[in-house]
Protein backbone atom coordinates (compact mmCIF):
# COMPACT_ATOMS: atom_id res chain seq x y z
CA UNK A 1 0.00 0.00 0.00
CA UNK A 2 1.38 3.16 -0.95
CA UNK A 3 0.66 5.91 2.02
CA UNK A 4 -1.06 9.56 0.08
CA UNK A 5 0.83 12.54 1.16
CA UNK A 6 -2.64 12.71 3.17
CA UNK A 7 -2.05 9.71 5.12
CA UNK A 8 1.64 10.85 5.43
CA UNK A 9 0.19 14.31 7.45
CA UNK A 10 -2.38 12.41 9.38
CA UNK A 11 -0.22 10.12 10.71
CA UNK A 12 2.27 12.01 11.59
CA UNK A 13 -0.28 14.85 13.07
CA UNK A 14 -1.07 12.13 15.39
CA UNK A 15 2.53 11.84 16.42
CA UNK A 16 3.09 15.51 16.70
CA UNK A 17 0.48 15.31 19.85
CA UNK A 18 1.73 12.33 21.54
CA UNK A 19 5.07 14.52 21.56
CA UNK A 20 2.97 17.35 23.05
CA UNK A 21 1.91 14.95 25.80
CA UNK A 22 5.50 14.37 26.68
CA UNK A 23 7.75 17.82 25.63
CA UNK A 24 11.46 17.55 25.65
CA UNK A 25 12.67 19.09 29.05
CA UNK A 26 10.22 17.75 31.63
CA UNK A 27 12.04 17.00 34.68
CA UNK A 28 9.64 14.51 35.64
CA UNK A 29 10.06 11.43 33.01
CA UNK A 30 7.37 9.38 32.34
CA UNK A 31 7.92 5.23 32.38
CA UNK A 32 5.72 3.78 29.31
CA UNK A 33 5.48 2.89 25.60
CA UNK A 34 3.27 4.30 23.08
CA UNK A 35 1.25 1.82 21.81
CA UNK A 36 -0.23 2.47 18.26
CA UNK A 37 -3.52 0.58 17.37
CA UNK A 38 -5.06 0.68 14.10
CA UNK A 39 -8.68 -0.45 13.72
CA UNK A 40 -8.67 -1.49 9.69
CA UNK A 41 -12.75 -1.33 9.34
CA UNK A 42 -12.72 2.70 10.78
CA UNK A 43 -9.34 3.71 10.00
CA UNK A 44 -8.63 4.51 13.05
CA UNK A 45 -5.65 5.43 14.52
CA UNK A 46 -5.01 5.17 18.26
CA UNK A 47 -2.39 5.98 20.46
CA UNK A 48 -2.29 4.60 24.69
CA UNK A 49 0.11 5.00 26.98
CA UNK A 50 1.20 1.74 29.02
CA UNK A 51 -1.69 2.59 31.30
CA UNK A 52 -4.41 2.02 28.56
CA UNK A 53 -4.74 5.70 28.88
CA UNK A 54 -5.40 7.07 25.02
CA UNK A 55 -3.17 9.77 24.42
CA UNK A 56 -4.91 10.46 20.68
CA UNK A 57 -6.95 8.98 17.88
CA UNK A 58 -7.40 10.10 14.11
CA UNK A 59 -9.19 8.96 11.09
CA UNK A 60 -7.05 7.97 8.52
CA UNK A 61 -9.49 7.91 5.50
CA UNK A 62 -6.73 5.94 3.06
CA UNK A 63 -7.37 2.66 5.88
CA UNK A 64 -11.10 2.73 6.30
CA UNK A 65 -13.01 0.29 4.96
CA UNK A 66 -10.06 -2.35 4.50
CA UNK A 67 -10.75 -5.61 4.21
CA UNK A 68 -7.05 -6.97 2.90
CA UNK A 69 -5.72 -10.07 5.23
CA UNK A 70 -2.18 -8.40 5.54
CA UNK A 71 -3.59 -5.25 6.31
CA UNK A 72 -1.04 -4.46 9.53
CA UNK A 73 2.24 -6.02 7.13
CA UNK A 74 0.89 -3.23 4.59
CA UNK A 75 0.65 -0.30 7.34
CA UNK A 76 3.85 -0.86 9.54
CA UNK A 77 6.26 0.57 6.84
CA UNK A 78 4.41 3.86 6.93
CA UNK A 79 3.97 3.96 10.24
CA UNK A 80 7.85 3.35 10.63
CA UNK A 81 8.47 5.96 7.99
CA UNK A 82 6.06 8.54 9.74
CA UNK A 83 8.13 7.54 13.23
CA UNK A 84 11.39 7.88 11.40
CA UNK A 85 10.71 11.30 9.77
CA UNK A 86 10.00 12.60 12.80
CA UNK A 87 13.00 10.94 15.03
CA UNK A 88 14.14 13.84 16.30
CA UNK A 89 11.06 15.05 17.93
CA UNK A 90 10.19 11.31 19.20
CA UNK A 91 13.46 10.84 20.48
CA UNK A 92 13.93 13.51 22.67
CA UNK A 93 9.96 12.47 24.70
CA UNK A 94 10.16 12.97 28.25
CA UNK A 95 9.99 9.59 28.78
CA UNK A 96 12.03 7.14 30.20
CA UNK A 97 14.56 5.27 28.29
CA UNK A 98 14.28 2.75 26.63
CA UNK A 99 11.13 3.21 25.39
CA UNK A 100 9.45 2.03 22.31
CA UNK A 101 6.35 2.63 19.78
CA UNK A 102 4.93 -0.79 19.38
CA UNK A 103 1.89 -1.66 17.21
CA UNK A 104 -0.90 -3.71 18.97
CA UNK A 105 -4.26 -5.37 17.81
CA UNK A 106 -7.49 -4.50 19.07
CA UNK A 107 -6.86 -7.07 22.13
CA UNK A 108 -3.60 -5.44 22.41
CA UNK A 109 -1.63 -7.51 22.03
CA UNK A 110 1.69 -6.83 20.34
CA UNK A 111 2.03 -7.21 16.29
CA UNK A 112 5.46 -5.59 16.50
CA UNK A 113 7.91 -2.88 17.52
CA UNK A 114 7.71 -0.32 15.28
CA UNK A 115 10.88 1.82 16.88
CA UNK A 116 12.98 1.69 19.83
CA UNK A 117 14.95 4.27 21.48
CA UNK A 118 17.53 4.29 24.15
CA UNK A 119 20.22 6.19 25.06
CA UNK A 120 23.11 4.02 22.73
CA UNK A 121 20.28 2.29 20.80
CA UNK A 122 18.06 2.73 17.95
CA UNK A 123 15.79 0.10 16.43
CA UNK A 124 13.75 1.47 13.65
CA UNK A 125 12.83 -1.85 11.78
CA UNK A 126 12.94 -5.43 13.26
CA UNK A 127 14.17 -6.76 9.97
CA UNK A 128 17.78 -5.41 11.54
CA UNK A 129 18.14 -8.53 13.64
CA UNK A 130 16.61 -10.63 10.97
CA UNK A 131 18.82 -13.81 10.46
CA UNK A 132 20.71 -13.15 14.05
CA UNK A 133 19.73 -16.79 15.13
CA UNK A 134 21.16 -18.28 11.79
CA UNK A 135 23.95 -16.10 12.39
CA UNK A 136 24.42 -17.49 15.65
CA UNK A 137 23.84 -21.29 15.04
CA UNK A 138 26.65 -21.39 12.15
CA UNK A 139 28.75 -19.77 14.66
CA UNK A 140 28.33 -22.47 17.55
CA UNK A 141 28.67 -25.32 15.30
CA UNK A 142 31.72 -24.16 13.64
CA UNK A 143 33.10 -23.67 17.18
CA UNK A 144 32.09 -27.43 18.05
CA UNK A 145 33.48 -28.34 15.32
CA UNK A 146 37.39 -27.24 16.20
Amino acid sequence: MKATSQTIQQIERALRKIAAKYPQGREDLALTDIHLQVKADSGELLAFNDDDEELTRCVVEQWMDNGDEDFYEEITPVLRQCIQNMKDTLENLSLLKPYSFVLVDEDKETLCDLYLVDDETVIVDGELLKGLDEDLDDFLKKLLEE
